[in-house]
């Protein structure tokens, strides 16, 4: 459809003109129409998890009840599964970030790779969160007490000639 259909379409179909709009995963982005009730989203196993969050808070905005409908084939692989039963049992989208982070991992922090593991040769950033925030609020404390720092950085210098820049 042109920009101009789909406009006229859309306003329609808010207006209560049109009962049942079918559409590409464009109406992800920009929908706001309350009295939309059901979803139904087919071969939900191929869309990721923040997507289906995305697609799902489409419908339920107004006063009626609404709800959403996964459909999948039968078989699914393990990923998959995981991730309809997560839609399922939640509709919180911090939890739903927690679980894709479990199943897609992090991907590079400094790197190219969006999805994996990180190779952290102490800490696994899964398992290891609390131990990871105390560490960050040490390091802030130490970057907060410059004059401890400074002394620290130049006993260093005197004893191994290390030389800092900055």
């Amino acid at each position: 459809m042109k920009n101009e259909e789909k406009e006229s379409t859309m306003k329609a179909f808010a207006a209560g003109e049109i009962n049942v709009l079918v559409s590409t995963t464009v109406i992800e982005v920009g929908v706001d129409v309350a009295n939309a009730t059901v979803m139904l989203i087919e071969h939900a196993e191929r869309f990721g998890l923040a997507q289906l969050h995305q697609l799902r808070g489409r419908v339920g905005r107004g006063e009626h009840q609404s709800m959403c409908i996964l459909m999948t084939p039968n078989r699914l692989n393990d990923v998959a599964r995981r991730r309809i039963q997560a839609m399922v049992s939640t509709t919180d989208g911090f939890r739903l970030a927690e679980v894709d982070l479990q199943l897609r991992g992090p991907g590079e922090m400094a790197g190219t790779r969006q999805s994996g593991m990180p190779e952290f040769r102490v800490a696994n950033l899964l398992l290891d969160g609390e131990l990871l925030s105390l560490a960050q609020q040490e390091a802030q404390q130490f970057i907060d007490r410059s004059d401890e720092r400074q002394k620290l950085v130049e006993a260093l210098s005197a004893r191994t000639r290390l030389v800092t820049v900055g």
